[in-house]
Formats: C-alpha cells, structure tokens, sequence
C-alpha cells in the first residue's frame, strides 16, 4: 500500500471553510467562527464548554438539547449555529442569577425531579418557556378555554404532559417533573 495523499491545508483553506458569527450567549455577545454547517447545539458544548446541554438523539426526538432563542424554546441540534446571528441563546448554564438558582431549576431539586440527570437540563428549558408560552395565552391540544384570557389559571397535570411532551426522560421520573412544573408555576403566580 502507498502513501495516503493528504490535501495540504493551510490556514487561509481552513478558514474558506468557516463563517464569522455573532451571537449573544448567556447575556455575552460572542464572536465566533465556525462551519456553516454546525449546529447550535454542536457549537455551545464543543467551541464553548456549555455542556449543560445534551446530545440525546440529534434528531430532534428527546428533547435533551432545548435552549431559549429570543425566548422561544429550540431544538438546537436542528437549528444551525449561523442562523441565529444576533440572537439571545440562553442555555442551562445562563439560569441561575449567581449562586442563586433559577426557581425551575430550584423546584427541580426540591421535588427529586431527575434520576440520571441526563435529560434535567432540556426539561428545565422546556418547562419554563412552556410556561412563559402558556402565560402568553398560547394553547396546547388540551387547553380547555382558549378564549380565557392569558396566565388566567394553573395548567392541569394533563396540560403540562402535553406541552412537555417533546421531551423525554429514559430514567421515567415524569411524576415528579410534573409536580416540579406545578410547584414553580404556583411560586410564580404567589410571587
């Protein structure tokens, strides 16, 4: 067998190669390079260490890597870094204000919402856009009054297993993510 030929790749072929973004993580404008083709979740965990957010499936089917993009949550293996120049990504790791937990994460601790952890953070920013998005007055399949006005009442166990159906938990400890969802709603609407 011969040599293997390898192309030469010098600095200036590489960076053909990249694409300049800017993007505001975690409240910090980053100026980053990267492929056109990485994603967002790819881009947060590899370039910069934010692994809070998980790799489940890559597909879109877990739920593992939900962030916030202006607010919305986002399946961020299927959105491409690139296309969110100028956008406000929150992850995980942007929640907590000092060491002062976020109280989703908060209600999660308190109500023994995880087992393995894998899957903790994509349900934290899952259920606190769903509640921001029912808040809003968006419905879900099972809202029962769509013409009640905006964050007029606590969502139903029902209500809650519908909107946070995009995420998965292997480990099975949707009991006590859906009481952590209640606890952090009723501290909200008593806050």
């Amino acid at each position: 067998m011969g040599d293997v030929a390898v192309p030469n790749q010098t600095s200036s072929s590489l960076r053909q190669d990249t694409a300049r973004m800017q993007l505001r993580i975690n409240g910090e404008l980053r100026t980053l390079e990267a492929d056109p083709r990485t994603t967002l979740l790819d881009l947060l965990r590899e370039q910069l260490g934010l692994t809070g957010s998980k790799k489940g499936c890559d597909q879109g089917q877990c739920g593992a890597c939900t962030v916030h993009v202006n607010g919305r949550r986002t399946l961020a293996c299927l959105s491409l870094a690139i296309a969110h120049q100028h956008d406000e990504i929150t992850t995980v790791e942007g929640l907590a204000d000092g060491d002062e937990l976020h109280p989703m994460q908060a209600a999660f601790l308190e109500c023994d919402a995880f087992q393995c952890g894998y899957c903790t953070p994509g349900q934290i920013m899952s259920a606190i856009a769903m509640l921001e998005e029912a808040a809003a007055g968006i419905p879900s399949h099972v809202t029962p009054d769509v013409a009640e006005p905006p964050g007029a009442r606590e969502l139903s166990s029902e209500e809650i297993r519908e909107r946070m159906s995009g995420n998965i938990c292997r480990c099975g400890a949707y009991p006590n993510i859906i009481d952590a969802i209640r606890h952090a709603q009723s501290v909200k609407r008593a806050g």
